[in-house]
Protein backbone atom coordinates (compact mmCIF):
# COMPACT_ATOMS: atom_id res chain seq x y z
CA UNK A 1 0.00 0.00 0.00
CA UNK A 2 1.63 3.28 -1.12
CA UNK A 3 0.20 6.45 1.14
CA UNK A 4 0.55 10.23 0.39
CA UNK A 5 0.63 11.95 3.82
CA UNK A 6 -0.61 15.41 4.17
CA UNK A 7 0.62 18.16 5.97
CA UNK A 8 -2.24 17.74 9.46
CA UNK A 9 -0.93 13.76 9.26
CA UNK A 10 2.51 14.13 9.08
CA UNK A 11 2.28 16.64 12.16
CA UNK A 12 -0.38 14.38 14.20
CA UNK A 13 2.39 11.04 13.46
CA UNK A 14 5.19 13.50 15.16
CA UNK A 15 3.02 14.21 17.80
CA UNK A 16 2.54 10.58 18.54
CA UNK A 17 -1.23 9.80 16.77
CA UNK A 18 -1.89 6.42 17.20
CA UNK A 19 -4.14 6.37 14.62
CA UNK A 20 -1.82 8.15 11.77
CA UNK A 21 1.23 5.95 13.03
CA UNK A 22 -0.83 2.72 11.92
CA UNK A 23 -1.42 3.47 8.90
CA UNK A 24 2.26 4.54 8.23
CA UNK A 25 3.43 1.23 9.79
CA UNK A 26 1.22 -0.46 7.38
CA UNK A 27 2.50 1.26 4.55
CA UNK A 28 4.78 -0.41 1.94
CA UNK A 29 5.33 3.34 0.60
CA UNK A 30 4.94 6.71 2.34
CA UNK A 31 5.10 9.49 0.19
CA UNK A 32 4.89 13.18 0.70
CA UNK A 33 4.90 16.09 -1.97
CA UNK A 34 6.65 19.78 -2.12
CA UNK A 35 3.61 22.00 -1.33
CA UNK A 36 3.72 19.43 2.33
CA UNK A 37 7.20 20.18 2.64
CA UNK A 38 6.38 23.65 1.91
CA UNK A 39 3.73 23.78 4.41
CA UNK A 40 5.85 21.99 7.25
CA UNK A 41 8.85 24.03 6.56
CA UNK A 42 6.94 27.48 6.71
CA UNK A 43 5.45 26.13 9.78
CA UNK A 44 8.96 25.39 11.44
CA UNK A 45 10.10 28.71 10.61
CA UNK A 46 7.47 30.08 13.01
CA UNK A 47 7.84 27.61 15.60
CA UNK A 48 10.15 27.32 18.98
CA UNK A 49 11.80 24.04 17.45
CA UNK A 50 12.74 24.90 13.71
CA UNK A 51 15.98 22.85 13.89
CA UNK A 52 14.46 19.74 15.98
CA UNK A 53 11.65 19.87 13.61
CA UNK A 54 13.62 20.07 10.42
CA UNK A 55 15.95 17.13 10.90
CA UNK A 56 13.06 15.11 12.06
CA UNK A 57 11.63 15.96 8.68
CA UNK A 58 15.07 15.36 7.15
CA UNK A 59 15.59 12.13 9.01
CA UNK A 60 12.01 10.83 8.12
CA UNK A 61 12.29 11.90 4.50
CA UNK A 62 15.67 9.72 4.71
CA UNK A 63 13.92 6.94 5.56
CA UNK A 64 13.87 4.12 2.62
CA UNK A 65 10.26 3.86 2.64
CA UNK A 66 9.38 7.50 2.07
CA UNK A 67 9.71 9.12 -1.28
CA UNK A 68 9.12 13.05 -2.56
CA UNK A 69 7.23 12.63 -5.00
CA UNK A 70 7.05 15.57 -8.27
CA UNK A 71 4.44 18.37 -8.88
CA UNK A 72 4.42 18.27 -12.74
CA UNK A 73 2.52 19.15 -15.80
CA UNK A 74 0.79 16.16 -15.42
CA UNK A 75 -0.07 17.48 -11.40
CA UNK A 76 -1.46 20.43 -12.69
CA UNK A 77 -3.91 18.82 -15.24
CA UNK A 78 -5.41 17.62 -12.40
CA UNK A 79 -5.35 20.03 -10.37
CA UNK A 80 -7.57 21.76 -12.82
CA UNK A 81 -9.98 18.97 -12.68
CA UNK A 82 -9.96 18.82 -9.11
CA UNK A 83 -10.75 22.61 -8.81
CA UNK A 84 -13.55 22.64 -11.75
CA UNK A 85 -15.18 19.91 -9.74
CA UNK A 86 -14.96 21.43 -6.19
CA UNK A 87 -16.14 24.45 -7.91
CA UNK A 88 -18.97 23.58 -9.83
CA UNK A 89 -20.36 21.28 -6.49
CA UNK A 90 -20.09 24.53 -4.62
CA UNK A 91 -17.84 23.25 -1.91
CA UNK A 92 -14.08 24.70 -2.85
CA UNK A 93 -11.33 23.76 -0.32
CA UNK A 94 -7.84 25.61 0.44
CA UNK A 95 -5.54 25.86 -2.91
CA UNK A 96 -2.59 23.93 -1.59
CA UNK A 97 -4.73 21.29 -0.39
CA UNK A 98 -6.07 20.73 -4.07
CA UNK A 99 -2.20 20.53 -4.76
CA UNK A 100 -1.92 17.32 -2.39
CA UNK A 101 -5.34 16.39 -3.84
CA UNK A 102 -3.59 16.42 -7.27
CA UNK A 103 -0.92 14.61 -6.32
CA UNK A 104 -2.65 11.71 -4.46
CA UNK A 105 -5.06 11.11 -8.24
CA UNK A 106 -1.96 11.30 -9.77
CA UNK A 107 0.24 8.66 -8.83
CA UNK A 108 -2.83 6.82 -7.65
CA UNK A 109 -2.44 7.26 -3.59
CA UNK A 110 -4.39 7.28 -0.79
CA UNK A 111 -4.30 10.21 0.96
CA UNK A 112 -3.64 10.37 5.16
CA UNK A 113 -5.31 13.68 6.68
CA UNK A 114 -6.90 15.16 9.23
CA UNK A 115 -9.01 17.33 7.53
CA UNK A 116 -12.32 16.38 6.51
CA UNK A 117 -12.41 18.41 3.82
CA UNK A 118 -10.69 16.52 1.36
CA UNK A 119 -13.61 13.71 1.79
CA UNK A 120 -15.00 16.59 -0.85
CA UNK A 121 -12.62 15.63 -3.73
CA UNK A 122 -14.12 12.53 -5.12
CA UNK A 123 -10.98 11.75 -7.70
CA UNK A 124 -9.13 10.53 -4.67
CA UNK A 125 -9.31 7.82 -2.01
CA UNK A 126 -8.84 9.82 1.03
CA UNK A 127 -7.94 7.99 4.53
CA UNK A 128 -9.36 10.09 7.11
CA UNK A 129 -7.56 9.64 10.76
CA UNK A 130 -8.52 11.75 14.08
Amino acid sequence: MRILLDTSAYSALMTGNGAVADVVREADEIDLNAIVLGELLGGFARGSHRLKNERQLAEFVESPRVSVIDVDDDTAVRYSAIYDTLRSAGTPIPTNDIWIAASAMQYGLRLVTLDAHFTRVPQILTDLRK
